[in-house]
């Protein structure tokens, strides 16, 4: 063998120790240190926490919004309806689109794990919700009925103008009116806040559970109160 072979395999050998003392360098990260790509993240507990929890709370609770953790909420609510609100989002409300395909920055697959999830770690084994109100309606409410079913059910916590009360705050704030959906307004007159002590369809102080017709007119009433924003203002 030449000196010119002597010198080539030297260098390779070289290189072979070299790249082999990096994987051995003090502080060198090991693969399991190294952070996982969003879209490769599968585990519910850090989707949830960090796509849902800013809103609806560490625990599904105790948030500025509906409150996922409710057995209620999960069982009139099915899983097309869920996974087409946290993918699509919620047109005109705070309610962000998540799915890649709207916009956000989740894949298909971990928006199935949020709502395998939630089901998993928040589901009753009993049936709370039966004899509840479906979760949506297609009957158009009536106003003038929603404001009686409203002074029924409502008034003694939100006031009789809907303005705030002594146990609760305003419903009627234009703020909030305009950030909220139709459907979100259905589903909190049924589901409650059980976790900030709002009563559930079956629970108002009138002691008689609200029918669907009936949610739907306290709907309507609500909808009469929120601002009107002109079209060429939106």
């Amino acid at each position: 063998m030449n000196a010119s072979s002597y010198r080539r395999l030297a260098t390779i050998a070289f290189i072979a120790i070299a790249f082999g003392a990096c994987d051995s360098l003090p502080g060198r990260p090991k693969p399991a240190d190294v952070p996982l790509r969003p879209s490769a993240i599968t585990d519910f507990s850090q989707l949830y926490s960090e796509n849902c929890a800013g809103c609806h709370g560490a625990d599904g609770k105790f948030g500025p919004a509906l409150a996922l953790n409710s057995p209620i909420y999960l069982a009139i609510a099915d899983d097309a309806s869920i996974r087409r609100t946290v993918a699509n989002g919620v047109s005109g409300t705070a309610m962000p689109p998540f799915a890649l395909s709207a916009g956000g920055s989740l894949t298909d697959k971990q928006i199935d794990i949020l709502v395998d999830g939630m089901r998993k770690k928040w589901v009753s084994a009993a049936n709370p919700a039966e004899g509840a109100p479906p979760y949506a309606s297609n009957a158009a409410g009536d106003s003038n009925r929603g404001a009686e079913i409203y002074a029924a059910n409502c008034q003694s916590c939100h006031g009789a103008d809907g303005k705030g009360g002594p146990a609760a705050g305003s419903i009627v704030d234009a703020s909030y009116l305009s950030l909220v959906s139709n459907q979100y307004l259905r589903t909190i007159t049924i589901v409650g806040r059980p976790d900030l002590h709002h009563p559930d369809w079956k629970q108002y102080p009138s002691g008689q559970p609200l029918k669907s017709n009936q949610v739907s007119d306290v709907v309507a009433w609500l909808v009469s109160k929120r601002p009107h924003v002109p079209a060429s203002q939106l």
